[in-house]
């Protein structure tokens, strides 16, 4: 009988930890700032790293830039 009664609570228990879940997350976890104090922060956006360029396919390895 108990073979019976875990595959068919499954479902139920699934369902009420995604129910917890969502309630710990409105509840329990910290707030967004407001959308106002956002507004007023200046948005500077992150200057990406210059990579170096890849030598070209006609350039010859030699020792020093294979690394040898």
């Amino acid at each position: 009988m108990y073979a019976l009664i875990i595959p068919a609570s499954t479902p139920f228990v699934l369902l009420a930890t995604v129910l917890a879940l969502s309630w710990w997350e409105d509840r329990i976890l910290p707030t967004p700032p407001p959308v106002e104090a956002l507004a007023e922060a200046p948005f500077t956006p992150a200057v990406p790293a210059q990579l170096p360029e890849p030598p070209g396919a006609d350039a010859a390895l030699t020792r020093e830039d294979a690394g040898r």
